[in-house]
C-alpha cells in the first residue's frame, strides 16, 4: 500500500452501521442510573430486561462501581493461575450461600456460555458418558457447542458441524403442554417420558441433564410443582448429573438466593453468570459437589475468567444481596407487577397466560385462536418502548412472550408505574 492510498484509507470514518458486522439497534443509550437508562436524545427508559439480564442491580450501582475503582487502584488483573483477595472472597461467598451439597466453585470462565459448556465438561468427565440432555427451547448459549445444545433450531440451523450427542426433550411448558395433558392429571409425563428418548433417540450414554429451572428465552417457563423434584429423582436413579443453569435465575432473581431454594430441589451442579457482578462486569462460576472436585484447571480455563475487577464487583454483590429486605423486596415488587399484569389479562384476550416468580415474569401473547402472536408481541414491545418499557420478546424474537426481568432494586412504586405503562401501550396497539 502506498504511502498515499494509506493516508486516504486512514481518512475514511464508516458510519457504525456500514462498519458493524452485525445489524445495530436503533437506540444509543448514554447513560443509566438505577432501573433508568437515557438515550441521545434525552428519552428516559425503564430498563425492564436489565440490559442482558444481567444488571442484576441496575445501571452503575454506586457501591459496585466504588469497589470496581478501588480494585483499579491496587490490582487490574491477575491471570487465574494466581490468588487474589476478591477472587477467593468470592469463592468462599458463593460456597457459603450455595445449596448445602454444593461445595467446590470453579471462576474460571467468563460468561453462561463457556460456565455452562464447562459444567458439561465436568459431568463428561465424571461420568464417562457423552449425551447432554436439554429441554425444547432452552437456552445454553452462543459458543458452538452450546449453540448446537440448544433447543430451539434457529439457534443450531445455520451451523453445517454441530457438537454431537445433544437430547432434546419436552419441557415442563403447562400453557402449550406437549403431551396434551394439565398438570392436575398428567403424571409428570414430561419426565416420565425421558426414558423414551434415552432408550430410541440417545447414544444410551447419557452424562447430564442441563435445565434452567424456569425457562428464560424459551418464553419464561414456570415447571408445575414436583416437576424439579421428580426430575432429580429420575436423575438421580440413572446416575445422571443435574446441572441447574441458573445464569438468569440466580441471585434473588425469584425472591430466594437461588431458584433451587424456591423450588426446594438441590441441584448435583449450578451455573450462575449474568448478575454475578452486580452491574455488568463478566464473570461465571461452576458450582459443584465434592465428588467433582480436583480436575486439572487446564483443561477448563480463560484469560478473563475470574478477573480481579469483575470479583472485587461480585464481592459487593453478594453482599448487597445478602443483606436484610434485599430479597423481600424482589417478592414484594414481583407480586405487584404479577397481579397488576393478571389483571390487565381479565379485560385484554391477547393476553392469554402471565407467568412468573419473583422478578422474573412473562406475558405470553396469543391470537384468537389460541395460537402465538409473534407480529402481535412485537408490535406491542414496540408500543412499550414508545411508552419508555425496555422488554424482549422470547426465543430469539420467534416467540410471544414479552420478557421483564427488571433490576433487582424495582420497587413496589416502579412497578405500579410499570404496570400503568404496560396498560398505557396496550391500548396503544388494539
Amino acid at each position: 500500500m502506498t504511502t498515499e492510498r494509506a493516508m486516504t484509507t486512514t481518512k475514511r470514518l464508516p458510519a457504525p452501521q456500514d462498519a458493524a458486522q452485525y445489524q445495530l439497534g436503533d437506540i444509543m443509550l448514554v447513560r443509566g442510573e438505577g432501573i433508568r437508562a437515557w438515550d441521545a436524545e434525552g428519552r428516559e427508559f425503564l430498563d425492564c430486561v436489565s440490559g442482558t439480564f444481567n444488571l442484576l442491580l441496575g445501571h452503575n450501582h454506586p457501591e459496585v462501581m466504588a469497589a470496581v475503582r478501588e480494585q483499579t487502584e491496587r490490582l487490574v488483573f491477575a491471570s487465574s493461575s494466581f490468588q487474589t483477595e476478591p477472587t477467593n472472597r468470592v469463592v468462599q461467598e458463593l460456597a457459603a450461600i450455595s445449596p448445602p451439597n454444593l461445595t467446590r466453585i470453579n471462576l474460571r470462565s467468563s460468561s453462561g456460555s463457556t460456565a455452562n459448556e464447562g459444567a458439561i465438561k465436568m459431568a463428561q468427565l465424571h461420568t464417562g458418558r457423552r449425551d447432554v440432555i436439554v429441554p425444547f427451547r432452552a437456552h445454553l448459549g452462543q459458543s458452538l457447542a452450546t449453540a448446537s445444545l440448544n433447543g430451539t433450531t434457529k439457534m443450531r440451523a445455520p451451523f453445517p458441524h454441530r457438537y454431537p450427542g445433544s437430547l432434546h426433550v419436552p419441557g415442563p411448558y403447562c400453557f402449550r403442554c406437549f403431551y396434551r395433558q394439565t398438570p392436575e392429571s398428567c403424571g409428570m409425563l414430561c419426565v416420565d417420558r425421558i426414558e423414551d428418548f434415552i432408550t430410541y433417540a440417545s447414544s444410551g450414554s447419557v452424562a447430564c441433564v442441563v435445565i434452567e429451572p424456569i425457562s428464560g428465552a424459551g418464553g419464561n417457563i414456570v415447571p408445575p410443582d414436583g416437576y424439579l423434584q421428580e426430575l432429580r429423582r429420575f436423575c438421580d436413579d440413572r446416575e445422571i448429573v443435574l446441572i441447574f443453569d441458573e445464569i438468569q435465575t440466580g441471585l434473588g432473581r425469584t425472591g430466594q438466593m437461588f431458584a433451587a431454594d424456591h423450588f426446594g430441589v438441590q441441584p448435583h451442579m449450578m451455573t450462575l453468570a449474568k448478575g454475578l457482578t452486580g452491574s455488568g462486569l463478566p464473570m461465571a462460576a461452576i458450582l459443584t459437589e465434592e465428588r467433582m472436585a480436583g480436575w486439572d484447571r487446564s483443561l477448563h480455563s480463560f484469560t478473563y475468567g475470574s478477573h480481579t475487577l469483575s470479583a472485587a464487583a461480585a464481592l459487593a454483590t453478594l453482599e448487597i444481596v445478602q443483606r436484610p429486605g434485599f430479597l423481600e423486596n424482589v417478592r414484594a415488587s414481583g407480586d405487584v407487577l404479577l397481579d397488576r399484569l393478571r389483571d390487565l389479562q381479565k379485560d385484554n384476550p391477547v393476553i392469554g397466560d402471565v407467568r412468573g416468580v419473583g422478578l422474573m415474569i412473562g406475558v405470553e401473547l396469543v391470537e384468537p385462536d389460541g395460537t402465538k402472536a409473534v407480529a402481535r408481541a412485537h408490535a406491542y414491545q414496540r408500543s412499550l418502548q414508545d411508552h419508555g418499557i425496555l422488554t424482549r420478546v422470547s426465543e430469539h424474537g420467534d416467540g410471544s412472550t414479552i420478557e421483564l426481568r427488571p433490576p433487582l432494586i424495582l420497587t413496589p412504586a416502579d412497578a405500579h408505574t410499570v404496570a400503568d405503562r404496560f396498560g398505557e401501550a396496550l391500548e396503544a396497539v388494539a
